[in-house]
């Protein structure tokens, strides 16, 4: 199933999306996405609507580090263990919704990533059962104010301004996230492209880290590494992240005004 989140005339809703291309159309689950969704019987073409976050998280967790591409031209050396980070669920905005790049930071990158949705409540999740509680995976951009991250030693604020976490177009449930490729264009330029078989640390075993310390709500969204090729964003341009069997992410960036 391809779930969604969606702003329609009538209000917000999570949908069910069905079809392809121009005929997609957006079927209202009542209530929410998790465990069996009940449809109202309500639906509007997906053409006639707009597409929102997926989902709205209780927190993001992430794991930096998580392709040795990745931690080489960061400066360091693979990690042994999964190191994990935290992103509020303020930053999330959704598809086309800008990037908004604070006026007191120099350098604004991307970092496209795939997105795990946890999809029912866990804690201490053995890493043989960790895909029992995932509802399924979208695409995400860790978006970070890089010199922010380098001047304070510790990611929180460079990680976390609002519009710094974009989610979607839609939450796929039904794929094997273990060898997807994920490629980001900036401006239709390709900056990253890789597979997500050469995370350094799986999925379930990523899960079965952070729920050994964390209690895992529905809805809660880890976000699994990004690949080399990471670099700026500049206002006016347009990033674009491609994971294979899910979609593509696209967000427009733009200067904030104040700090």
């Amino acid at each position: 199933m391809r779930l969604g989140r969606i702003a329609s005339p009538d209000g917000v809703a999570f949908v069910s999306i069905e079809g392809d291309g121009d005929e997609r159309i957006a079927k209202e689950i009542a209530e929410h996405p998790f465990g069996t969704p009940t449809f109202t019987g309500r639906s509007w073409p997906l053409a006639d609507v707009r597409l929102l976050a997926p989902i709205l998280a209780s927190k993001v967790i992430c794991i930096g580090k998580n392709y040795a591409a990745h931690a080489a031209e960061m400066g360091g050396e693979a990690p042994k263990d999964p190191v994990i980070f935290l992103k509020p669920n303020t930053a999330i905005v959704g598809p086309n919704a800008p990037i908004l790049l604070p006026a007191n930071s120099n350098q604004v990158d991307y970092e496209g990533e795939l997105a795990v949705v946890i999809g029912r409540p866990c804690k201490d999740v053995a890493a043989a059962k960790a895909l029992d509680v995932i509802l399924g995976y979208t695409v995400a951009n860790d978006v970070t104010a890089r010199d922010h991250q380098r001047h304070d030693g510790q990611w929180t604020r460079g990680k976390s301004y609002d519009t710094f976490c974009p989610l979607g177009p839609w939450i796929e449930t039904n794929i094997d996230a273990s060898d997807l490729q994920i490629t980001t264009e900036l401006d239709g330029v390709v900056k990253q492209n890789s597979r997500t078989s050469l995370f350094l640390h799986d999925i379930p075993k990523i899960i079965e880290w952070i729920s050994s310390v964390m209690t895992l709500l529905p809805g809660d969204v880890i976000l699994t590494g990004t690949p080399e090729g990471v670099g700026p964003i500049e206002a006016g341009q347009t990033v674009s992240v491609t994971i294979e069997g899910i979609g593509t992410l696209s967000n427009p960036a733009a200067a904030k005004k104040g700090k």
